[in-house]
């Protein structure tokens, strides 16, 4: 089966066909294709092409599932002894995706 290894949002992902994975935040609606061209390593089998720094020519498809905002995370600061306490949340905007095809 092959897998290959994407870029997008400063992060990477090692994806094969059909994975879902969420992901920073994309401009795309839901239901639509969105293509990644920055993929870093193409492999199947024993073959494994990497890039430098993108494979030329290879290319990941998938499929939008949904938009949607992660878990609350909480950013917590205090300086001991000191009596200061600060609490702040924050949610992260993502987007569902389903891996259709892997070009390269």
């Amino acid at each position: 089966m092959a897998y290959a290894v994407i870029k997008t949002g400063g992060k990477q992902y090692r994806v094969q066909q059909g994975d879902k994975l969420d992901v920073e935040k994309l401009d795309a609606e839901v239901d639509s294709e969105i293509q990644f061209n920055d993929v870093l390593l193409v492999g199947e089998g024993d073959s494994v092409k990497v890039g430098e720094p993108t494979v030329a020519g290879a290319s990941v498809t998938a499929k939008v599932l949904s938009q949607f905002r992660g878990p609350k995370g909480v950013a917590f600061k205090f300086k001991r002894r000191k009596g200061y306490h600060k609490t702040k949340g924050y949610r992260r905007s993502l987007t569902k995706l389903e891996v259709t095809s892997i070009i390269g």
